[in-house]
């Protein structure tokens, strides 16, 4: 089974539209007869999130994950040409999933617990994909789960791009934080006080400067909903 996520870009996705994504756009989606489609979308409980970055325009105000039995196959192409017209730019990726902090189970349809923040990873110029890899996924992954008060955290690295000029990104990293964490850099790093904090925040940018991370990305804070878990049992 494959994973695919597809970004949905929009200048304007207010509540009503997050609504009918959920409400309206995903049982299209599900008809499909996809094995697994998780909703993330930025909306109210989320959307002012203090650890947002945008570098693209218009911003990512949506992702939706699906499993599939073929990247290449018509459920698909099917997404895409259900979700294209609800925004103003859709991108889909094939992806390879790492779970290092699997998240807890959610009934379907209901809105996991907390901050999903989702960001796009784009690899430096100046650094040889294994090097990226091996800095990301072996030294910066203990180093994320110690400093940040995350219970959900998925790496998805992009194997390729499966829709026509789709910005490039090297990753797409998924992490749950407290919801008080939208707001409070305390509850976003699980810091005690406040040299805690720094302490947290200082070990986490050295991390991330290793291998790029800390510049020319995108977080977007959003709701996540699990539709269709492919690992259900029966």
């Amino acid at each position: 089974m494959e994973k695919v996520m597809i970004t949905l870009r929009s200048p304007d996705a207010d509540d009503t539209w997050c609504t009918r994504l959920r409400a309206e756009v995903t049982p299209r989606l599900l008809d499909l007869g996809v094995p697994g489609l998780t909703v993330n979308v930025r909306d109210a409980p989320v959307r002012e999130s203090m650890m947002t970055l945008t570098t693209l325009d218009p911003p990512v105000v949506a992702v939706v994950s699906l499993w599939t039995q073929q990247s290449y196959g018509a459920d698909v192409r099917g997404a895409v040409d259900v979700l294209s017209p609800e925004c103003d730019s859709v991108a889909a990726y094939l992806v390879t999933e790492s779970v290092p902090l699997a998240a807890p189970a959610t009934e379907p349809g209901a809105r996991t617990e907390g901050l999903a923040n989702i960001a796009l990873l784009r690899r430096p110029d100046d650094l040889d994909e294994p090097t990226w890899r091996s800095r990301w996924h072996l030294d910066h992954t203990p180093v994320a789960i110690a400093t940040q008060a995350t219970f959900g955290y998925v790496q998805n690295t992009v194997v390729g791009a499966l829709t026509d000029d789709a910005p490039v990104i090297a990753a797409i990293v998924e992490e749950l934080f407290p919801l008080a964490a939208v707001s409070d850099l305390h509850a976003f790093f699980g810091a005690a006080d406040d040299a805690d904090l720094t302490d947290r925040m200082q070990r986490m940018l050295a991390s991330t400067e290793s291998f790029g991370a800390n510049r020319n990305i995108d977080t977007v804070p959003t709701s996540r909903y699990v539709m269709r878990s492919p690992f259900a049992a029966g």
